[in-house]
């Protein structure tokens, strides 16, 4: 079992946001992670673990902001920024592992990230793997926040705003998990409103999706979700058409599939599809 390195990692603006690395003795293939809205690394390190083992440099990177990132904390100046960022994850992944392109795990909120990146800059992907992503959401903000974090925009960018995903219920049923994000000092709880328009405008981005290079991709959808839509994902990534599309259903799970029961046959099919990509 290889232990992870930590890092920092210079953004394009001189911020530095903390990493985990994941090196294995032989490695075969690389991996960029993305992790949630809420959450950081830590929530998924058995997953990155279990890929490292598989023979994958594993790069997982807390958003700026979040996580360990203590600095202008839940804020985001633009969508750009944030894809300028995942470039740069993506450079240093390449850099260090010496493979010409990488797979990308995204999970909730970071497959919208994952799939916006590979739009702008598909050239280094080799599969896409979205965990229940957060294209297209069932619970989000109210349109009367949606008119203050507007507001707030012209006059105080950062201002922070509540994350309405406060409630461990929606992520896994259970006790041990629900324990673990309700005490997590590193869990996001609010963003600022330049973060909400930036996440906003990525969703435009994310639309041209059918229209960017074919990648192998891999949904896995939570059966009992409480978070996205499951339907209108779904039938988002049948609509592209693609012959290397596959989509891994867990009618019990919810939405943070590693919390849930037994991981096992979750770990099986997230490594299985990349291992093939």
């Amino acid at each position: 079992m290889v232990p992870f390195e930590e890092t920092r990692i210079a953004l394009p603006d001189g911020y530095e946001t903390y990493g985990r690395w994941w090196m294995p003795p032989a490695p075969r293939g690389a991996v960029l992670y993305h992790h949630g809205i809420q959450s950081h690394c830590g929530w998924y390190e058995q997953s990155a673990r279990r890929l490292c083992d598989a023979g994958f440099v594993v790069l997982q990177v807390d958003r700026r902001g979040s996580g360990r990132n203590e600095v202008a904390r839940g804020h985001a100046e633009s969508a750009d920024q944030l894809l300028d960022d995942a470039r740069t994850a993506g450079e240093e992944l390449r850099r260090l592992s010496r493979f010409s392109g990488n797979h990308v795990v995204g999970i909730s909120w970071g497959g919208k990230l994952a799939v916006a990146a590979h739009v702008v800059e598909p050239q280094y992907t080799r599969s896409l793997t979205l965990v229940t992503p957060g294209l297209f959401p069932r619970i989000g903000v109210s349109k009367a926040e949606m008119a203050r974090i507007g507001f707030a925009m012209l006059y105080e960018p950062t201002k922070p705003f509540d994350i309405p995903l406060n409630d461990a219920e929606l992520f896994t049923t259970r006790p041990d998990w629900k324990h673990f994000i309700d005490t997590d000092p590193l869990c996001l709880r609010q963003c600022t409103a330049g973060f909400y328009l930036a996440s906003r405008r990525m969703d435009k981005i994310v639309a041209r999706f059918p229209q960017a290079p074919a990648v192998a991709t891999h949904l896995l959808l939570a059966g009992d979700e409480r978070i996205i839509d499951n339907d209108a994902t779904a039938d988002f990534i049948r609509s592209l058409c693609r012959p290397q599309t596959r989509i891994s259903w867990y009618p019990k799970a919810r939405h943070s599939l590693e919390f849930e029961g037994d991981p096992e046959e979750y770990f099986g099919d997230l490594i299985g599809f990349i291992d093939r990509g």
